[in-house]
């Protein structure tokens, strides 16, 4: 079993499920009926012993909370990270009203994370057959993130964290870079949602074709003036409580359906790395 096996996996998943289409009985309207959320996702490889794992242990990265993928599975060899882009329906129907989501956009958040749950436990399941223990950091018991800090919360001394970032496994898999709104642009863009797989199965790791943070990012700000709270500035980057604060506000427009996308459409790094 090699990286190509599981790309062609994920690949005839995604156009074989009923979840990657939007179906009349969850639709929010009837325009959205038949709508595909995604398109083939693009995978990177990372070794479980890169360096760069022990760097997000870094309080000014991430913070001793990180786990090392060694410590969600102790004869880990790989860690597969893979992101699965929008497709052009969904990106185009957000780029139209500059304050809220779109119903598109919406189901792509909400209904498009239960597609990617379902292809990671898939490609999981593939792996495990093959003989080799792997896991999904997101759906496994030892997993916490802490949003808005809280005084009950499980770690109010980190706000705005948890202890495995697909954004940042993104980066050491080779998938691409951070952009000023702290999403990752990839060859397909920025626009889309992202996964991992921690295996035993050693594969060969994706070369890092960048060697800074922000390489991919321009600065050209078109992410700061889309974001309607102005949750984004050059100087400090994303203000999360802002950004929650106003996705909260999404939620209650959409009945739950949080999402907002705006700093991933209309801009350079939408669908292409600028």
């Amino acid at each position: 079993m090699d990286i190509n096996d599981l790309i062609k996996s994920a690949a005839r998943f995604l156009e074989e499920s009923e979840l990657n289409y939007i179906s009349k009985e969850i639709a929010i309207s009837e325009d959205v009926v038949g709508l595909k959320i995604f398109n083939e996702p693009i995978f990177g490889v990372s070794s479980v012993d890169d360096d760069y794992y022990n760097f997000l242990k870094n309080p000014s990265i991430i913070g001793d909370h990180f786990l090392l993928p060694k410590e969600w599975l102790p004869e880990a060899k790989s860690v597969i990270s893979f992101f699965l882009p929008f497709t052009e329906a969904v990106r185009a129907s957000n780029r139209i009203d500059r304050l809220w989501t779109s119903d598109e956009w919406a189901h792509g958040y909400v209904h498009g994370q239960k597609l990617l749950i379902e292809l990671s436990k898939f490609l999981t399941s593939q792996l495990i057959k093959g003989g080799y223990n792997s896991l999904i950091p997101y759906t496994d018991s030892k997993y916490w993130t802490q949003n808005m800090p809280k005084e009950d919360s499980l770690h109010p001394e980190v706000p705005f964290t948890s202890n495995w970032s697909e954004r940042h496994v993104a980066f050491i898999s080779g998938l691409g870079t951070f952009g000023l709104s702290k999403g990752i642009i990839t060859e397909k863009g920025m626009a889309g949602r992202l996964s991992s797989i921690i295996t035993e199965l050693s594969l060969p790791p994706t070369e890092r074709k960048y060697s800074d943070i922000l390489e991919y990012c321009t600065m050209c700000g078109s992410c700061i003036i889309n974001c309607p709270p102005r949750a984004i500035t050059m100087e400090d980057g994303k203000n999360h409580i802002r950004c929650s604060k106003y996705l909260n506000a999404i939620a209650k427009k959409f009945n739950s359906r949080r999402g907002c996308g705006k700093c991933q459409v209309s801009v350079p790094c939408e669908s292409r790395i600028p």
